[in-house]
């Protein structure tokens, strides 16, 4: 698929990868972006092309509703999460119910309402922006890889019950981009830039996944071994 001449929908477009995405997608072409954020009036785009849209994951109404507005959309990214920091055990279950409220939940709500439009429009495609911590844990994260790792699998499966309609369902997988939401992390970080970059040149090819950066790339390898040796060699890199 190329980007050029489609209306693409992107969530949590407000800043990050999202922002990028948005971007990226102009840069190539697009006829229209939905750039969708909780709230609409965070986002300050100029683009004449861009449509500003409210979208708030964790609420069905919403997700209906812009559904019901974006009724054009052709390409569906789904960016938008959250990363709490939770402890699964020692962490407050309510913040590790938001993650996977935000992470699975929500993005599958906003798959099963956008399926029929894009249905109604030829197929298109749908982007689901992961982790490299869908495969793997690290100190800090449990539930935030807890919820990737769901929304990760979700992703496959929505991609085989699409199929027939003509959707291509693709996974993005990355470790740290240098937005916001790494903040506090002290390891590498990649331009969040190459995210849609990827994304955008994987959906050209008809990438079902595409792996952004050399450190999924060395996780994903990981899973053929023995965990025992990959979470050795992950203290020694993470400390």
């Amino acid at each position: 698929m190329d980007i050029t001449g489609q209306t693409v929908l992107v969530t949590g477009a407000n800043r990050g990868i999202g922002r990028q995405f948005v971007l990226e997608a102009l840069e190539r072409g697009a006829a229209k972006v939905w750039a969708t954020a909780r709230r609409p009036e965070t986002l300050d785009f100029t683009d004449p092309r861009i449509a500003p849209l409210q979208l708030d994951l964790t609420d069905h109404a919403s997700v209906v509703a812009a559904a019901a507005a974006a009724h054009d959309v052709t390409v569906l990214v789904d960016n938008a999460g959250i990363a709490t920091g939770a402890s699964l055990i020692t962490g407050d279950l309510v913040d590790a119910r938001r993650e996977m409220d935000t992470h699975y939940w929500g993005t599958l709500d906003v798959i099963r309402e956008f399926a029929p439009v894009l249905a109604a429009n030829g197929g298109g495609a749908i982007v689901n922006v992961l982790s490299a911590l869908s495969w793997f844990a690290a100190p800090g994260s449990g539930a935030y890889a807890a919820a990737k790792a769901a929304e990760w699998n979700m992703t496959n499966a929505v991609r085989l019950e699409l199929a027939a309609q003509g959707t291509l369902v693709q996974g993005v997988m990355l470790g740290a981009a240098d937005t916001d939401i790494t903040a506090n992390y002290d390891g590498p970080k990649i331009d969040p830039r190459d995210v849609p970059r990827s994304s955008f040149d994987g959906l050209a090819a008809g990438a079902i996944e595409v792996v952004v950066d050399d450190w999924s790339a060395m996780v994903k390898a990981s899973l053929a071994g023995d965990p025992a040796e990959f979470y050795t060699k992950m203290r020694e890199l993470l400390g």
